[in-house]
């Protein structure tokens, strides 16, 4: 054990079946933890159990594999194995609903159902971005329905699809509401981390969803520059690429491409509640990126003719590169909105697995009258698209050759 305790655990990982909680549950099984999934989703439960991940994630199959044979990563779906471990980390966050405001129910209603379940003196960490405040609140919220945890919030800023490198090479940030559950929580990352950084709670969660809404204000910066420079026929991936050339303080600055996901903009619209609506680049950022799928139709139209005599293929329908995870993907946008304008839409991933739509890459060039490369998947790098146009907003196709 770990920590001393005579616990059966010592980790319950809370939604310990997503994309937060596995990589984190598994790296800490590597490191000799007793850890056990708490999640309702049935299937990737047995899935794991199996020694099969439900997803894509550098670097974690092998592992999964030896921490289920060494006894050391269990799976439920019954939350009294929440009392069983000395410490709960709760991997659900605070999403946003259809009006981009953050739904604060949701950590609620978590605490309500594990309430039952969760014992005096545990350490309960809270892992997935939060709303500013939420921390205190629910530290207060327990107290005052008579339970006594240390409660600390420790944020990933991990790279989907990279975690299990990430969460052992990036430092980590670590708070806690009062001096022991800051104490324990940095006892227990520091076994994973390089180096632990701390901050009051407030903090830490202003740090996480700054970090987030940064990257997507970089990504609007690139292109609100691309839109301009294609208006004026000039090719933007050239001028980045002077830009770029042997010049340090311009190499942050990202290629133009779809940017979404289940984190960017949720996190940048947190921000923009918190501040009464008043976060301008956030807005700007929002209408930016969201809005460069429909300058994407307009721009075909414009140089390819009515959609109403095309046949579009969509490449890629991941959110992001090399990922199988759809959430939030606006090639699913693009899809949408090209249902009701072009001839014909027609779509392939070489890694989403949940689409039964998709079709298979060969098919989608051959039947296509132009295609638009949604994602940058490194399975594109040599494309053979049979001399039909490709619209690549990225300049991947170009940066392939």
């Amino acid at each position: 054990m770990k920590n001393g305790s005579d616990k059966k655990y010592d980790i319950c990982i809370v939604g310990g079946a997503g994309h937060v909680g596995l990589p984190l549950a598994i790296t800490f099984a590597s490191k000799g933890f007793r850890v056990i999934i708490y999640d309702l989703h049935e299937t990737n439960l047995k899935r794991i159990s199996q020694g099969e991940l439900p997803f894509t994630e550098k670097g974690a199959q092998p592992l999964l594999e030896k921490v289920l044979a060494d006894g050391l990563l269990h799976t439920s779906s019954d939350p009294v194995s929440v009392g069983d471990a000395s410490t709960v980390i709760i991997t659900i966050g605070t999403p946003v609903d259809e009006f981009m405001n953050p739904v604060l129910s949701v950590i609620k209603q978590c605490a309500d159902d594990l309430w039952p379940y969760l014992i005096d003196g545990q350490l309960l960490v809270l892992r997935s971005t939060v709303y500013p405040g939420t921390t205190d609140w629910l530290d207060d919220y327990l107290k005052a329905r008579s339970k006594k945890l240390k409660v600390a919030f420790c944020p990933e800023r991990v790279v989907q699809g990279k975690a299990i490198e990430e969460i052992q090479c990036l430092p980590q940030l670590v708070s806690g509401v009062g001096e022991e559950a800051e104490n324990e929580a940095a006892d227990l990352f520091q076994k994973l981390a390089p180096e632990i950084v701390r901050l009051t709670p407030m903090e830490a969660e202003f740090a996480k969803l700054f970090n987030n809404a940064y990257r997507y204000i970089q990504f609007a910066t690139a292109n609100q520059f691309y839109m301009i420079t294609r208006t004026a026929g000039v090719d933007y991936n050239r001028v980045l690429e002077g830009m770029k050339k042997n010049y340090p303080r311009a190499q942050d600055i990202p290629h133009a491409g779809f940017a979404a996901g289940p984190c960017l903009l949720k996190d940048t619209m947190q921000l923009a509640a918190f501040s009464n609506n008043q976060f301008t680049l956030g807005h700007a950022a929002l209408n930016i990126n969201e809005g460069l799928v429909l300058y994407l139709a307009e721009e075909i139209e414009k140089e390819y003719g009515s959609l109403r005599n095309l046949s579009v293929g969509l490449l890629g329908m991941a959110f992001k590169a090399d990922s199988d995870d759809t959430r939030v993907s606006l090639s699913y946008k693009l899809k949408k909105m090209l249902m009701f304008r072009a001839r014909e839409i027609l779509t392939t991933d070489p890694h989403v697995t949940t689409d039964p739509d998709l079709l298979p890459l060969e098919e989608v060039v051959r039947r296509s009258d132009i295609m638009v490369l949604c994602v940058p998947h490194t399975a594109y790098h040599n494309l053979d698209h049979g001399n039909k146009p490709v619209v690549d907003i990225w300049g991947f196709l170009d940066r392939g050759k």
